[in-house]
């Protein structure tokens, strides 16, 4: 089983780019969980620009989302909401709405912030954001607030014990769901 991460967040050293490592490291056996780092190539959504063959990192992230048995987005939260490099990428697979890679993808969404709300704003946001283009959305949140306390000395560790089996739980359920999309499309 595939799983494409995505996170929302440009920064090096993003606090949500390392907490998708790290729910990439405990995924289970038979689980691969890639992360996809384009966001930063993805041009601004114009509907004048939205034709074929569309810009080739749009294409390459349609291109993703299509392949991926699910998908597991961690988002930052900006101004009480998801960042508008997300929004943006997300406004560009989302369209023609009739053939978009969302249609039916399982989907889940994890935050971490430096402020002690953890992203659950955002996390809201982007769930609402996703089922509106189709994915299937896990309805659970994984939000690590103060997160930059949460590092070891090698700035990795950012889920500890108390949300380790919360983290585990989004996993599960997102396992779930992709294994009960992959159910419905047998019988179809």
């Amino acid at each position: 089983m595939s799983i494409l991460a995505i996170s929302g967040s440009l920064r090096d050293g993003s606090l949500n780019t390392r907490l998708l490592r790290e729910i990439a490291e405990r995924a289970p056996a038979g689980v691969e969980i890639e992360l996809w780092d384009g966001l930063r190539r993805i041009p601004p959504y114009d509907a004048d620009d939205d034709a074929e063959p569309a810009p080739e990192p749009v294409r390459a992230l349609r291109e993703a989302v299509a392949e991926a048995d699910g998908l597991l987005f961690a988002t930052p939260e900006y101004n009480a909401s998801i960042p508008g490099v997300l929004k943006n990428a997300i406004d560009w697979v989302s369209r023609p709405r009739d053939a978009t890679p969302f249609q039916g993808k399982p989907a889940a969404v994890v935050g971490a912030t430096t402020g002690q709300f953890g992203a659950v704003w955002a996390q809201a946001d982007l769930r609402k954001v996703l089922a509106n283009t189709g994915c299937r959305v896990v309805d659970l949140e994984l939000p690590v607030a103060k997160a930059d306390r949460s590092l070891d000395e090698h700035g990795i560790v950012l889920v500890g014990e108390m949300l380790d089996g919360r983290c585990a739980q989004i996993l599960a359920e997102l396992i779930a769901e992709t294994d009960r999309g992959r159910s419905l499309a047998v019988a179809a």
